[in-house]
């Protein structure tokens, strides 16, 4: 098991995880000073680093080297406790696109590229990875209205994610 994890991690690094979904556009006029602080995840469709986790939250904070300090938390209740995850994160463009590489594992990066956020208070925001199968709606509270979950499946459906796959986070 170990060496397929190494193997994938190599393999990302040369294929470059840090893409954009095909059809996906980074927004524009981010501000990371207002990005800052605590996220809750509201909706995911399930990877292996989240899977089994409720109650997750990613809290950004900036680092000494102008970097973000990404902390990812979440409630295991197969364990009862709760795993945390501290990653770093850049901007692959300028520091105002919301286009950014992170990595919790060594020099192993992947994308985090916000494409739609709720441009006047940042409530919420529409997440990717590198690619169709990483999708997030986070928002600054536990839940959003119903308003904001249609808009999300909607677009997320129309970039080509599989939204009947997505999980959504229990009230």
């Amino acid at each position: 098991m170990r060496r397929l994890m190494w193997i994938g991690l190599w393999l990302c690094g040369l294929t470059g995880c840090v893409g954009l979904p095909e059809g996906v556009t980074p927004v524009r006029g981010f501000d990371l000073s207002r990005y800052l602080g605590t996220w809750h995840e509201v909706a995911r469709l399930d990877h292996r680093f989240e899977r089994g986790l409720s109650q997750v939250t990613a809290q950004y904070s900036l680092r000494d080297d102008g970097g973000v300090r990404v902390i990812n938390r979440g409630y295991d209740a197969a364990t009862g406790s709760w795993q945390q995850a501290e990653g770093r994160a850049y901007f692959v463009q300028s520091p105002d696109t919301g286009y950014l590489k992170v990595s919790f594992f060594g020099p192993f990066y992947g994308s985090y590229v916000v494409f739609e956020l709720e441009p006047e208070h940042y409530e919420y925001a529409f997440v990717s990875g590198p690619n169709h199968d990483y999708l997030w709606l986070l928002a600054r509270s536990p839940q959003v209205s119903e308003a904001v979950r249609a808009r999300f499946v909607a677009r997320a459906r129309e970039l080509g994610f599989a939204t009947e796959d997505l999980l959504w986070a229990q009230p």
